[in-house]
């Protein structure tokens, strides 16, 4: 049984959160439960949301990658991993395109990433809006370093990631199905 880790990335408002609930919900694809030692959020809990740390237990882990954003750290672990293969044989994580490049040299028989982007960039201002982002917050997060990286498809993922064009969640399905069943 091949184990399999869908790596999920792309600029904001292209769909990585819906993506991966898709991959949940129609492959029992279980998600990576990353590590923070930022403060839980109201109705956020320990294992599901995330491994709420603290400065001193983060580094107890075995890290494929983590940052640091805001005086917090933020992680996926190996661990994290595992708990997730525990469960099934397919896993999904979203992280920045820095992230998808370090999964596909760190486990490369294992991932498959998904580049999400769109046709139109007008359509991540419309998404934004509609999921509630203030003007100011969809400046910051599109005009961001990390977001302008995350625009295109990164030279290190040439040739590995799988480009899934999502102007339509439908037809960003039927592209996944496609591609999953190429896998098999």
């Amino acid at each position: 049984m091949q184990k399999r880790i869908f790596v999920i990335t792309g600029a904001p408002g292209t769909g990585k959160t819906t993506i991966r609930d898709y991959l949940t919900k129609q492959f029992d694809a279980k998600k990576v439960i990353t590590h923070t030692t930022r403060q839980p959020r109201v109705n956020e809990k320990n294992g599901r949301d995330y491994y709420f740390e603290t400065d001193e237990t983060f580094f107890n882990f075995h890290y494929l990658e983590h940052v640091e954003y805001d005086r917090h750290y933020y992680g996926s672990s190996k661990e994290a991993i595992d708990v997730a293969w525990s469960e099934s044989k397919n896993a999904t994580i979203v992280l920045d395109t820095a992230g998808a490049i370090t999964y596909s040299k760190e486990l490369p028989k294992e991932t498959v990433v998904l580049y999400l982007c769109v046709s139109d960039n007008q359509i991540l201002q419309d998404r934004l809006i509609k999921r509630g982002d203030t003007i100011q917050n969809r400046s910051l997060r599109l005009d961001s370093g990390e977001a302008k990286r995350d625009m295109k498809l990164p030279a290190d993922l040439e040739g590995i990631a799988h480009v899934i064009i999502n102007d339509d969640l439908v037809d960003a399905k039927k592209q996944i199905d496609q591609l999953i069943q190429s896998l098999d």
